[in-house]
């Protein structure tokens, strides 16, 4: 197999750990507002309606939004739900939105992404926006060579436009680019639109109990346990 020419990743679980990290912003703030609740349970709910606010932009539902407006208006939901929302100020609410820049990255991205970014490109193709990207990126010190993802196709993963608009903003061909994710429904999509596909899990993403993406679900191009085992058998092997 030739060498890629660059490796695009995905973020959220991927790179980092969103439910460690929501859990943590979301317990400073509730803690000062005196309201006990259990803060991964509440990470989870904020999640859980990330892909229906997508959902209505892919489906032609709503013109594109920026995901930094789509979590905002998620929160609101979430805390309209569970009958807090009259406690936080709307700066408030800004404030704790910020929490999606300040996601810790897994222990082996850095080390790893080093690796990987000696041989090829590296870019994030997050459904985060540019200005998210670059905020978590300066926070978790990701050494990305640029942005792509979302924010260049004005529209969400996995419609293949996503994939492709990154592949096109490199002047690259799908083929020479490899999708690095940890949910297989990312790498199908991004197999479907001619991209090589790299998985690497993360079983604890959405804590003890995950039942999903344990493990690869398709014979993907790359399978490795970690991002720094992945650049070996990468390049090792290109």
């Amino acid at each position: 197999m030739s060498r890629p020419q660059a490796l695009i990743f995905d973020v959220f679980g991927t790179c980092v750990d969103w439910r460690a990290g929501i859990a943590a912003e979301a317990e400073k703030f509730l803690s000062e507002k005196q309201i006990e609740t259990d803060v991964h349970a509440f990470a989870d709910r904020w999640r859980g309606e990330y892909q229906p606010a997508m959902e209505r932009i892919r489906t032609g539902g709503r013109g594109y939004v920026e995901l930094d407006d789509l979590h905002r208006e998620n929160l609101l939901r979430v805390l309209a739900a569970l009958d807090i929302a009259d406690l936080f100020e709307p700066e408030e609410v800004d404030a704790l939105n910020h929490a999606w820049e300040k996601l810790p990255p897994w222990p082996d991205v850095i080390a790893g992404l080093g690796a990987l970014k000696q041989n090829a490109i590296i870019a994030p193709c997050s459904n985060g926006s540019i200005a998210l990207m670059t905020r978590l990126a300066r926070y978790g010190r990701l050494p990305w060579d640029c942005i792509l993802g979302a924010g260049i196709a004005r529209d969400y993963k996995p419609k293949p436009n996503v994939y492709l608009a990154s592949c096109a903003a490199l002047r690259l061909e799908p083929a020479e680019v490899v999708m690095v994710a940890a949910h297989n429904d990312d790498l199908h999509a991004a197999h479907a639109a001619g991209l090589r596909t790299a998985f690497v899990a993360r079983k604890h993403e959405h804590g003890p109990l995950q039942t999903t993406d344990l493990g690869p679900t398709a014979a993907w191009d790359y399978v490795a346990p970690d991002f720094e085992q992945l650049a070996a058998l990468i390049f090792e092997r290109a």
